[in-house]
């Protein structure tokens, strides 16, 4: 007797399409990063070209939902087509969706500095940033910042000036900054000034970092200004960065008086001296 063969259940072309969507999303992405980390092109087509990967990623979602609805009503398979296009669409778009509810809840400034009425200069760095986003953007900006993020002040020390620029310059080593500016106290130069590039952590745009340290009267004051090369919102990356850089060279310091103290040879106490009769 001839067995019966079963014929396979179609795929449902809209489950099909859908994870189509969401992969081309997840290389354009990809290609998106790419692009702004080499800096092969300017920025905007970079941004450009996310902005369609979001879009793709949308397309997925909604044609995943539309599978399974002609999967219900059909019977026909994709189920696993339709759940990989929600996954990789609803992991796109959602980073950007966290920015989007940061970017409602925060002002938007992409200058910040602990010091708004004489903010550190760029110096060379000014060579590298657009035209108009050199000068730092005021008093209105500044009222903005102190509402917005309270806790970016200077960090006044107990060290001597040559020991905060160690460490700041420590710090930035340590985190793969690209150093463009490196002015060290010295006799001839009673301020000492670091200029630096950062990149954001998943696109790689490029931030330009100012580190300014100068005497007191008890030791030194480390000014930092932190701003944005492009757009008008940086979503509280300086202010962040401003604070991280901050404590970490307020902890390195400490650790290296620790260190000190524990490699000083200790002095021999006070031994009694014998009367004299």
């Amino acid at each position: 007797m001839a067995r019966r063969r079963l014929a396979d259940e179609p795929t449902s072309r809209l489950a099909i399409w859908a994870r189509r969507s969401a992969f081309f999303a997840l290389m354009t992405t990809v290609l998106s990063v790419l692009i702004v980390r080499s800096g092969i092109l300017d920025v905007v087509p970079a941004l450009a070209t996310f902005a369609g990967a979001l879009l793709f990623a949308v397309i997925g979602i909604v044609l995943a939902f539309g599978a399974f609805v002609v999967i219900w009503k059909d019977g026909s398979n994709g189920m696993g087509h339709a759940f990989a296009a929600i996954g990789i669409g609803l992991a796109l778009i959602a980073y950007p969706a966290y920015l989007g509810t940061r970017a409602y809840k925060l002002p938007m400034i992409n200058d910040i500095t602990t010091d708004p009425i004489d903010p550190p200069p760029f110096g060379r760095l000014a060579q590298l940033r657009p035209r108009g986003t050199v000068e730092y953007p005021g008093l209105y900006a500044a009222e903005q910042q102190r509402a917005a993020y309270p806790d970016v002040e200077p960090l006044s020390l107990n060290a001597t000036p040559k020991a905060a620029y160690d460490a700041a310059m420590a710090i930035i080593v340590r985190r793969r900054w690209r150093v463009v500016v490196d002015l060290p106290p010295g006799p001839a130069r009673r301020i000492g000034q670091i200029g630096a590039v950062a990149r954001t952590a998943i696109m790689g745009f490029r931030d330009d970092v100012v580190i300014r340290v100068r005497p007191e009267d008890d030791g030194s004051r480390v000014d930092v200004r932190s701003a944005s090369r492009y757009g008008r919102h940086d979503f509280g990356t300086n202010a962040a960065r401003i604070k991280s850089l901050l404590e970490d060279i307020d902890e390195r310091l400490t650790a290296d008086d620790e260190k000190a103290n524990r490699a000083a040879p200790k002095q021999p106490a006070n031994l009694p001296q014998p009367v004299k009769r």
